[in-house]
């Protein structure tokens, strides 16, 4: 029943704003349809602009034709839910830049809005404001511009950005009549400052915030306020309310470009100033271009660019890099690394291993994982010889809720358990199940080491015509493949041993793996079945193991 009625509440939502919008009471704007930078899209090396000694991704993402796109997916769909076009533009976090002006004028946007710091900047000046936050040069910021860039001319309002924080961060804890009459007394100030700077005129006061953030922490979900406010309003001498697009109709100034950044700091930093964040526009670099080669069915290409253009979506970065955080950083790391691989998928090419590893470099090790205390020298049969051989191994559990992620149908794992560890010369591997190893093999399952450091090398083992057989693979090298997605071949004969019963056992030269003392070793357990990938292990970041050197044991001594 309760569920019926929210159901009847929702449906009549987007009736009331597009009969508010017909009578002209409101005006609604849009946004780029999954929420990208819309700038970045066009040349991720804008960033440069404000931060030319930065890192930048391995990748140059340059596609202002996914730019476009968005533009043009947000036009159709406000057209489809409201029944007209839009004419206003809320570009994605206020990010503008010079590039985006002709594609937003094409359109058929005639204006957008950004932060008053983008003003500032393409003045090369400073609104500095006294005590009460009142701007010192109103004429400059209370007014809309014509932005010309491109060839193309749009109109853009700058909000007052003292103004809007005020309803966004402290209003809230205000009573609902005294912060209305507070903002009203500032909006009247602001006006008389204007016509004592321009002898006349009326001052343009946009006021911009995020719709959904704010009204959470307000008495009554922000309706006191919002009824108190528009009120005075409504009744005011001095005041009156008008839509966006009567605002910027006629631009009373002129810009010859516009300083590239966002409403946060006028500039990219949260969405490509971290690592974590370069290493996600690398690979959906990597993406794209692959898009451009693939050679799948126009239909599975479809479905691939919409994957792509999915993770184009600012929200993404907005978790990565140590500025914002959440309890589900992992989840949308997960999101995005998957939307990336089904794009993959889709074009019928392998997903990059990277795209199997979080991102985020503050990722903890698997909880379950424990590390080697002493050099091994196990028996290699496939049983439990002895249950000293494996002791001083280092060991990963594997639990229900771990591994098998990107499986939409989340069955319990395959895997139980991998232990790991060396002698002088190998790394020896151990896999559990929940069934005797040697009757997975049987039933054509293949148990493959994805190796990330070193990069390139894998170790699989499979058994054809009833004989055990582990083989080295290597990636080819090739300086116009796409990072992580060459295509493999197999190495030749190895001293590598393998053994399946009740488990499987692997010994693995170093020298094989082309490591030595000291060298780092990272890899993935995986389960394919059929030529499917169908679990991985760990979920989010690989085992990550050092080879022994001459003073292991010394540091793992214990009387």
């Amino acid at each position: 029943m309760l569920r019926t009625v929210e159901l009847e509440v929702l449906n009549k939502v987007i009736p009331e704003y597009r009969e508010a919008a017909r009578r002209g009471q409101i005006e609604l704007s849009a946004s780029p349809f999954y929420h990208p930078i819309l700038p970045l899209l066009c040349d991720t090396d804008i960033y440069r602009r404000t931060h030319p000694d930065s890192r930048m991704p391995r990748r140059r993402f340059v596609h202002p034709e996914d730019a476009v796109e968005q533009l043009e997916r947000a036009a159709s769909s406000h057209e489809r839910l409201f029944g007209q076009r839009p004419v206003g533009l809320w570009p994605s976090e206020g990010s503008v830049s010079d590039a985006i002006v002709p594609l937003v004028a094409a359109a058929g946007f005639t204006w957008m809005a950004t932060d008053e710091l983008i003003l500032a900047r393409t003045l090369n000046a400073t609104f500095s404001r006294d005590a009460r936050g009142h701007v010192d040069h109103p004429e400059r910021l209370y007014t809309a511009y014509a932005v010309r860039a491109g060839g193309a001319s749009v109109a853009c309002a700058f909000r007052d950005h003292v103004l809007s924080d005020l309803i966004g961060f402290s209003y809230a804890g205000w009573g609902a009549d005294a912060a209305a009459d507070d903002f009203v007394g500032r909006l009247v100030e602001a006006g008389r400052r204007f016509r004592e700077r321009t002898g006349g005129g009326d001052a343009l006061i946009p006021i911009i915030l995020d719709g959904e953030n704010a009204w959470e922490h307000f008495e009554g979900g922000g309706r006191p306020f919002l009824r108190a406010l528009y009120r005075r309003l409504s009744t005011h001498a001095e005041l009156r309310t008008v839509t966006m697009a009567d605002a910027c109709r006629m631009p009373a100034r002129e810009l010859p470009g516009i300083f590239p950044g966002s409403w946060i700091d006028a500039n990219f930093y949260i969405w490509i100033g971290h690592a974590d964040d370069r290493k996600a526009w690398s690979q959906l670099a990597d993406a794209r271009q692959a898009l451009e080669s693939a050679t799948a069915d126009t239909q599975a290409l479809g479905g691939a660019r919409e994957e792509i253009l999915i993770a184009e979506g600012s929200d993404w970065f907005w978790w990565y890099g140590d500025d914002h955080s959440s309890a589900h950083d992992l989840e949308f790391d997960d999101l995005f690394r998957r939307h990336v691989r089904n794009a993959y998928r889709l074009m019928q090419k392998p997903a990059p291993d990277e795209l199997f590893v979080s991102n985020i470099s503050s990722a903890a090790p698997p909880e379950a994982q424990t590390y080697p205390t002493a050099l091994l020298c196990p028996t290699v049969d496939g049983d439990e010889t002895s249950y000293f051989e494996w002791l001083g191994a280092g060991s990963l559990e594997i639990r229900e809720t771990a591994g098998a992620m990107h499986r939409s149908d989340r069955r319990v794992p395959l895997l139980t358990l991998v232990q790991f560890g060396f002698d002088r010369e190998r790394l020896f591997v151990r896999v559990d199940a929940v069934r005797p190893m040697v009757d997975l093999l049987a039933d054509g399952h293949e148990i493959s080491l994805k190796f990330l450091q070193p990069d390139g090398v894998r170790f699989s083992v499979c058994q054809r015509l009833g004989r055990l057989i582990g083989r080295f693979w290597d990636r080819q090298s090739s300086s116009t493949a796409i990072v992580g997605s060459a295509p493999w071949t197999e190495r030749g004969p190895s001293h590598a041993v393998v053994a399946a019963g009740t488990v499987l056992e692997l010994s693995l030269p170093t020298r094989e793996l082309r490591v030595g003392a000291g060298d780092s070793l990272a890899f993935f357990v995986a389960v394919y079945d059929e030529g499917v990938e169908t679990e991985r292990h760990p979920e989010h970041r690989p085992i990550e193991l050092t080879v022994p050197d001459a003073l292991f044991e010394a540091r793992n001594w214990r009387a």
